[in-house]
């Protein structure tokens, strides 16, 4: 009997050392499905060829890439792309994808037919197991306030259009993917100081508006990207309708920190549910954070933002702390390889979770 307690004590510290030993090839392989129950790691956009090797098999994908033209800040880039059936792949590694592509285009046309955009889904709904998720940005033809066209930006007549957002995107999108949907971005652009911008009770009026028409729905969460409308009166709408405010680590927008410190420390999505995107360093613009980052294939020395990661592990934490999925995004643009930067994060997040228990939750 006098031996039962250091007997019960060393199976107990062999039991910790083998789950370390799992937990760091788990790292090194670049799988984080298994960190925690409440926490969902992804990335913006797949099927990059510089994954090979890292997400993808080069055994299955290496002879099948193809290349298309990008052009970003007026020069050209040529990006290696695997095939859509690659997602298969990375779901062994990731537990959320964001299909960002969603952004430019609806889902239906005017008439109701299909646009190649939803044939595009279609395409990715085949290859998703039933635990799979996905997060799809809104389309900016709803959501931004000006649009892009013949070079120039014009205002944007059908934003916030909650008719259009219904029958052209929601719907069809539930009706093909169901509950494979766990978020719906709404993304707003960034607009300068010298710009003129509608008051911010201008904008929560029509943020009000929209929320009161649209279906209610658990999954929404929104994203804006000037700092000036971080306020209470956002705040509130947001609380009141269980819209997700997304903290976004973004070229004009303040630290994670002080983004969730402006909100109150709150949660505010109804469905428990929250939303980090990690998408550039800030203070970088995007076609510079795009050029540095290319062909996304490696991590970048000193471009990724010193706190990000940390940031990120304490905010998927504290969501542990209160019972909130955390939903983590991330860019190759944010550092130059996604994967490289999920691994970061994992690590820190794992390290405050064992240091909160010694057998964390699974």
């Amino acid at each position: 009997m006098s031996q039962a307690k250091p007997i019960a004590s060393d199976l107990a510290h062999r039991l910790v050392s083998i789950d370390a030993m799992n937990e760091a090839l788990a790292h090194e392989q670049f799988r984080f499905r298994e960190i925690h129950p409440l926490i969902r790691m992804g990335t913006a956009s797949d099927r990059y060829g510089g994954w090979i090797g890292q997400i993808y098999s080069r055994e299955r994908f290496g002879n099948r890439i193809s290349k298309r033209v990008n052009r970003v800040g007026g020069r050209t880039f040529k990006e290696e792309v695997l095939p859509v059936e690659s997602v298969e792949e990375y779901f062994e590694h990731f537990a959320v994808l964001e299909l960002d592509s969603t952004f430019y285009s609806l889902l239906l046309d005017e008439e109701l037919n299909p646009t190649p955009l939803f044939r595009l889904l279609e395409k990715y709904r085949q290859y998703l197991k039933q635990e799979d998720r996905l997060i799809l940005k809104v389309p900016q033809a709803v959501c931004a306030r000006r649009l892009l066209r013949r070079g120039e930006f014009t205002e944007n007549p059908d934003c916030f259009n909650a008719d259009i957002f219904t029958r052209r995107f929601l719907e069809p999108a539930t009706a093909l993917l169901g509950e494979k949907i766990a978020a719906f971005v709404f993304e707003q652009e960034y607009l300068r100081k010298d710009e003129e911008r509608s008051p911010i009770r201008e904008f929560v009026a029509m943020l009000e508006t929209f929320f009161s028409e649209v279906p209610p729905d658990e999954r929404y969460h929104m994203e804006v990207r000037t700092e000036a409308l971080l306020q209470e009166p956002y705040f509130r709408v947001l609380e009141k309708f269980g819209i997700g405010q997304v903290l976004s680590h973004w070229t004009w927008l303040p630290s994670l920190k002080a983004q969730f410190r402006k909100s109150g420390k709150r949660f505010l999505n109804s469905g428990k549910n929250a939303v980090v995107r990690l998408m550039t360093p800030r203070g970088i613009r995007y076609e510079k954070a795009y050029a540095m980052a290319f062909p996304f294939d490696r991590e970048v020395e000193g471009m990724m933002t010193p706190g990000m990661a940390e940031q990120t592990a304490e905010l998927m934490v504290k969501a542990i702390e209160q019972g909130v999925a955390m939903h983590v995004v991330i860019n190759n643009r944010a550092g130059g390889n996604a994967p490289i930067i999920a691994r970061k994060i994992s690590r820190l997040v794992s390290n405050e979770l064992a240091l909160t228990s010694p057998f964390p939750d699974r």
